[in-house]
């Protein structure tokens, strides 16, 4: 099988890492890369040995697709440029910056009948993918996606660059509409809000409450599902998932014994509680979202993240940032 020819814009520090994956795969042949920063693009070129292109247009020539691993204010014309040529692309999150240009994006590909992926990572995280064949049914879900400040991502506020990981999950955890949102948030380093907290309501009863910040002393990236007949926790940082479930006790075909603890009802009825640490099966998620997105174009089906749900995220994104907007003009009309 001949090798997808694929194209890197950008390369700066998670382009790199995506530089690093793609040469890792067995289905990628990186052509080449693109990147306007004349001092880091011909460091790359010198240390990797790829080729740099210095014309976007010559690059899409030669490739079959396109990473594009840009601040978030170029995605759209890169993007919109490499679907007009009939590429295939990959597509860091969050994948525009603004919705509009999202839907516009995802009209030009229905058009040239091109994949485009887009990268939200924690789908591919260890501890998400142990979720595989489970009933996930949630009633209440709480997300803590803590990190130190860096410079690096401060161009855009908290909520797109850290906590629309958290968005993309919950969406597909809870497939129900979101019927009302609030926020709030502060810009304590940066002026976007550095740290944010929303909770959203579902149309199905499911209630989310997710914080992120990127002004934390310590890393954390957390999320509890709580559900009817179970306790679901997910440490993406760890790459650990617990479960936790509440069986009746003539239950019959029980785990083992040494995964039960005894319990007693308010009622006084015997139940037993089961604790599971579903197997987690290592994996690189960057290169495994590369692989599938190869996947995807050889077979000519939907990529596991699709550029209508990186659109969702994005807007679910911009409705927390006009609910945190509307707080703070209603703390400024009541402070002294």
């Amino acid at each position: 099988m001949s090798l997808l020819r694929l194209g890197l814009l950008g390369v700066g520090y998670l382009g790199r890492i995506h530089l690093k994956c793609a040469l890792n795969t067995a289905v990628w042949e990186v052509v080449g890369f693109y990147d306007p920063n004349d001092a880091l693009a011909s460091e790359i070129a010198a240390m990797s040995g790829i080729r740099r292109y210095t014309s976007y247009s010559a690059l899409l020539r030669d490739v079959d697709a396109v990473d594009i691993v840009t601040p978030t204010p170029s995605h759209y014309a890169l993007a919109a440029q490499a679907i007009r040529a009939g590429k295939h692309v990959f597509i860091e999150k969050p994948v525009t910056q603004t919705v509009r240009q999202g839907l516009a994006l995802l009209r030009l590909a229905q058009q040239r009948s091109v994949v485009v992926q887009v990268g939200h990572v924690e789908r591919f995280n260890p501890a998400y993918l142990a979720l595989k064949g489970m009933v996930v049914q949630p009633l209440f879900i709480e997300s803590h996606r803590l990190a130190a400040f860096q410079p690096r991502g401060a161009e855009v506020a908290v909520i797109l660059d850290l906590m629309i990981h958290d968005l993309d999950l919950v969406l597909q955890l809870v497939q129900s509409p979101v019927k009302r949102v609030s926020a709030s948030g502060v810009a304590v380093l940066s002026h976007t809000l550095d740290i944010a907290n929303a909770r959203l309501e579902f149309a199905n009863g499911c209630v989310a409450n997710l914080t992120a910040s990127r002004i934390s002393l310590k890393q954390m990236r957390k999320m509890r599902l709580f559900q009817t007949d179970a306790y679901i926790s997910l440490d993406f940082l760890e790459k650990k998932t617990q479960v936790i479930r509440l069986l009746d006790a003539q239950t019959t075909d029980l785990p083992p014994a040494e995964q039960l603890i005894e319990w007693e009802s308010p009622s006084r009825e015997k139940k037993w509680l089961h604790l599971h640490t579903p197997e987690v099966v290592p994996v690189n998620a960057i290169q495994r979202e590369l692989e599938t997105f190869a996947d995807s174009i050889l077979t000519q089906s939907p990529p596991p993240v699709t550029l209508r749900e990186g659109v969702e995220a994005l807007r679910l994104a911009h409705r927390i940032l006009n609910a945190a907007e509307r707080h703070r003009q209603r703390l400024q009309a009541i402070l002294p």
